[in-house]
């Protein structure tokens, strides 16, 4: 698990329905787990989204100084430029954000591989047909591992573009296909407004939000 996940508790007593998240074992436990480990590693995703989308301005701003001669690289063996180095340094930072946003998916990758495991468990334990009732509210374990699925692709589409995004502003290339890379990074458009109701769903589903 990546840590504990900071959730909003109820101040009341607990429910039955709350006690039975509270108290889950083994399979049931490992779900919950994973739910919060999303939790966080999308929390993290954000941040490092608004760190690098800063970055990301100041190459755009330092490339919209630079004249036309500026842009080609210096002979080999020569220091860069003055001018030149302020734009490296970004360019550097971004590349270390887009590093740890590879991580981050690696790690969702991980826990996606772990939600399989737990219905494949399940299946060999119980056969096709599974557990007689929910481990939670509702869900069956499959929409667990769909959720988890359909949340990694989201993540996945979005880390290759950002990947591209670093490519395009670091390399040479038309300042106004910069400024559409920049806005293709602030506004992430394969991370939609439904993984993050997907998300919560998960959340509500174990327990970690109040329903």
């Amino acid at each position: 698990m990546e840590g504990s996940v900071g959730l909003t508790v109820q101040d009341q007593s607990p429910s039955s329905e709350s006690r039975k998240c509270s108290a889950v074992t083994g399979s049931g436990r490992k779900l919950k787990d994973n739910a919060a480990d999303w939790h966080n590693l999308i929390l993290r995703w954000e941040k490092l989204n608004n760190e690098g989308s800063g970055v990301a301005e100041k190459i755009v701003d330092q490339r919209l100084k630079r004249s036309p001669g500026e842009a080609a690289a210096p002979p080999p063996g020569s220091a860069p430029p003055a001018r030149g180095r302020p734009l490296e340094q970004a360019c550097s930072e971004l590349v270390g954000v887009v590093s740890k946003m590879a991580s981050i998916v690696a790690k969702m990758e991980r826990l996606a591989s772990s939600e399989r495991g737990v219905l494949e468990l399940e299946t060999f334990q119980r056969g096709a047909a599974g557990r007689g009732g929910p481990l939670f509210h509702g869900w069956p374990t499959q929409l667990f591992v769909e959720q988890s699925a359909g949340l990694l692709q989201c993540y996945q589409k979005e880390l290759a573009l950002k990947q591209r995004v670093l490519q395009e502003l670091a390399h040479t290339g038309p300042q106004d296909l910069c400024m559409v890379y920049l806005s293709c990074w602030l506004h992430q458009p394969y991370v939609p407004a439904d993984s993050r109701l997907a998300l919560e769903a998960l959340l509500l589903e174990t327990g970690h939000r109040a329903l």
